[in-house]
């Protein structure tokens, strides 16, 4: 059976299936991809960055489709679909505008005389592995840059998401990119092992969990291949004082329920101080037991299922787990009576270190909520995680909360808000949560040799 097949997580049922690439395929297009480099990397930028801007305005023009596709592939409402799709079409044009003056030499100050240069230039065919979660923005923030700076790309999506992996492609060609500047491949577990491994691809960029991220970078580290990796993330919610209870709860609701809670930095531990949490806690399951869930292609729904069974069933173990070990479950902790990959939103207090959701990422639509006395112990609590992808501060003190913003160990903190991504902001974290950035004008310098070019006098 192949592995790569769309099966609708609203209903169950598979509607399609694609065949895998064989070795023969995926050694044809590294070296489809190897040589197209050659030409793209000299083809001018004004023509890399036009195809690019191409490339944005099919995405907007295509929306409705592309939004369908994934609704059924991994159920992402046919709205919020939209919305990624709009940050996708984006980010393509950010690199479009912004590509020549990211891109500009940097002249140095020589101290033995002369004068030099840092040039930023490509390094060759590099291969992007992408998660179902954003089908279609995950690839944006990989390719956009790289294609912009005269890199080519090899695709393997996730294995749920083959018709929004051939729906990019499709783009890509429509744009007016050479046909082997950007290859999708339905590659294998151990093709992706040999992909790396093979001298004509230059590195590797992943999107995915801790456990990829490690088995990823050991073979890229072994033979010597830069690598970026995007990886989980349980990043903190801190509320330390607010004025406006309210919204603050709007904001975190909307925050962790938003994509059925299926994202790296969605907020997924609550740190409320001991003055807030009993109306907190109290808001919040109000607000998550009010949930409905939807139809993913309908336009008014809000909350879909989750990507597959396998997304239920290991949310569920997480629950059980923390139930058993005297967790307090204050709304949902089971699925939905339906059929397909439904899960009822969750809210778990009186979390204990023994438990494994107290250190594991649940990624589903599962909040967890923890009382603290004071600003110090929300700080130690938020950072007694292996993960640091992202966090937010809830407070009206500025100052309080560029100092506990200095004391988060993370790679992006919002104040006052929910954070998420934009493309000319960077994206990134410490720990466990990955290595490098991606968007805004870093994103464009992972895959880059920084390359000196230095004229000596005489």
């Amino acid at each position: 059976m192949s592995e790569y097949q769309l099966r609708n997580p609203a209903t169950g049922q598979t509607e399609a299936t694609y065949d895998a690439f064989t070795d023969e395929q995926i050694i044809d297009a590294i070296g489809r991809a190897d040589s197209a480099y050659r030409s793209w990397r000299t083809t001018p930028l004004d023509e890399r960055v036009a195809a690019l801007a191409r490339v944005g305005e099919l995405y907007r023009d295509r929306a409705d489709r592309l939004a369908e596709i994934i609704a059924r592939e991994m159920g992402k409402p046919v709205r919020q679909g939209l919305g990624e799709i709009a940050l996708s079409a984006d980010i393509y044009t950010y690199y479009a505008d912004n590509a020549a003056e990211f891109l500009k030499d940097e002249e140095l100050s020589v101290a033995s005389g002369g004068s030099a240069v840092v040039r930023t230039a490509p390094l060759g065919a590099l291969l992007g592995i992408m998660p179902w979660n954003y089908p279609y923005y995950q690839v944006a923030r990989f390719a956009a840059p790289n294609l912009a700076l005269g890199n080519t790309i090899l695709l393997k999506h996730a294995p749920n998401c083959p018709e929004s992996a051939l729906a990019i492609e499709g783009i890509f060609r429509d744009a007016g990119l050479p046909a082997d500047a950007y290859i999708n491949i339905f590659a294998s577990v151990p093709q992706v092992a040999d992909i790396i491994a093979d001298p004509r691809v230059q590195g590797v960029s992943l999107t995915g969990s801790e456990r990829a991220g490690r088995s990823v970078g050991e073979i890229a580290g072994r033979h010597l291949k830069k690598a970026v990796l995007e990886l989980g993330g349980s990043d903190p919610l801190l509320v330390l004082d607010t004025d406006n209870l309210d919204g603050v709860v709007s904001q975190s609701v909307a925050g962790r329920l938003s994509n059925a809670g299926q994202a790296c930095n969605s907020p997924k531990r609550f740190i409320v101080v001991d003055e807030l949490y009993d109306e907190f806690v109290e808001k919040v399951t109000a607000k998550f037991q009010r949930v409905e869930p939807g139809d993913p292609i309908d336009a008014n729904t809000r909350f879909g299922p989750l990507s597959s069974e396998r997304a239920v069933s290991d949310l569920l173990e997480l629950i059980d787990d923390a139930r058993e070990k005297g967790a307090t479950i204050r709304a949902g902790g089971e699925r939905y009576d339906r059929e397909g990959s439904w899960m009822q939103p969750t809210v778990v207090t009186d979390i204990t270190p023994d438990m494994r959701l107290y250190r594991e990422e649940a990624f589903g639509p599962v909040a967890t909520v923890y009382r603290v006395p004071d600003v110090d112990a929300a700080v130690e609590l938020a950072n007694d995680s292996p993960f640091g992808l992202g966090a937010a501060v809830f407070t009206g003190d500025e100052q309080l909360a560029d100092d506990v913003a200095d004391r988060l160990d993370a790679g992006m903190i919002a104040i006052n808000g929910t954070g998420g991504t934009a493309p000319d902001l960077p994206f990134g974290g410490v720990k466990m949560s990955g290595i490098g950035r991606e968007l805004g004008r870093f994103g464009i310098d992972e895959f880059a040799n920084k390359k000196l070019v230095r004229r000596t006098r005489g």
